[in-house]
């Protein structure tokens, strides 16, 4: 989860949900936090706070060894978006994966099907793999009607299981893998979000009738001005939001279902500790802000695997 940090600063699909039960939100969300902890910067800086630990053993529900994410731009306000968030959004993840995306390669190392208590995973686990393909899986533009200005986290998380019917993922089978990140427009406070609130965005689990699903709270972050989000200081629009969902894409990624995966002893999943380390990277379809990640193997927060 990643808490905000401010610089100076379709009738069948339809039909389909309202016959599905309604989804329950998981008792806490996992979040970037406006203002990284202590340990966090110490991490950003120079690494140290502890290594992650697997807590499950388990084939389901502890990483996403395959990882597929479905880009949900909820509300008929998207026909508005003065950051250019959504083409960027999608570039990012259609450019991440193979040999240029060396920032990916860090989640390899982690795994399920492993001892609980595992820190170095043993050759016969279930590792994540390195797309070797994009990622990406789908994306939907939900213009039936506006997002609401301040959803809750029921609403957004009814809006992730709307998104599992509507690319057809019914079954808990395709959602071992699949991590619905839904983005509200520009002038929306999705849980809270604001200037005055305290996270940049969050991952979370819910129950659906589609199975248990991965879903994104991913907020319009532009709205926060340039630097927010991001330690890079260059003022570019959109570094905030890349740093944010690249945080909660690799937290998804290896705590899939919060918490059976990798954490610390402070609480930390992957991209928590590593909030004060920003870098760029460069894929086959642009340049992105890419957040610092805890590497097990190094001992440190690093961009690179």
């Amino acid at each position: 989860m990643r808490y905000l940090r401010i610089a100076a600063l379709a009738a069948a699909a339809l039909a389909t949900i309202a016959a599905a039960p309604a989804p329950t939100v998981a008792a806490s969300a996992h979040a970037k936090r406006l203002h990284p902890s202590s340990a966090a910067l110490a991490a950003g800086k120079a690494g140290g706070v502890g290594q992650l630990s697997l807590q499950t053993n388990g084939t389901q529900g502890v990483v996403s060894p395959n990882p597929q994410v479905y880009l949900v731009f909820w509300g008929s306000q998207w026909s508005s978006d003065p950051a250019g968030v959504a083409p960027d959004l999608q570039a990012m993840f259609k450019g991440l994966y193979g040999a240029s995306d060396t920032w990916g390669t860090i989640l390899t190392q982690y795994c399920e099907n492993a001892p609980a208590g595992t820190t170095a995973c043993p050759a016969g686990a279930t590792f994540v793999n390195h797309p070797a393909s994009s990622p990406l899986a789908g994306v939907w533009f939900d213009s039936a009607a506006a997002a609401p200005r301040k959803a809750t986290k029921t609403q957004l998380a009814a809006e992730a299981a709307s998104a599992a019917a509507h690319f057809g993922n019914t079954t808990q089978t395709p959602n071992l893998n699949a991590q619905y990140v839904v983005v509200s427009p520009t002038g929306t406070h999705p849980d809270g979000f604001g200037p005055h609130g305290s996270f940049c965005a969050w991952h979370d689990k819910t129950t659906s009738g589609y199975g248990t699903l991965a879903y994104t709270n991913l907020p319009y972050v532009p709205d926060l001005g340039a630097g927010a989000c991001t330690t890079l200081t260059d003022g570019r629009m959109l570094s905030g939001i890349e740093s944010t969902e690249t945080h909660e894409y690799a937290e998804t990624v290896t705590d899939f279902w919060p918490t059976t995966g990798w954490y610390n002893s402070s609480g930390g999943e992957v991209g928590d500790e590593c909030e004060n380390l920003d870098a760029y990277e460069t894929l086959s379809t642009g340049t992105f802000d890419v957040q610092g990640l805890w590497s097990n193997k190094a001992s440190a927060c690093v961009t690179s695997g």
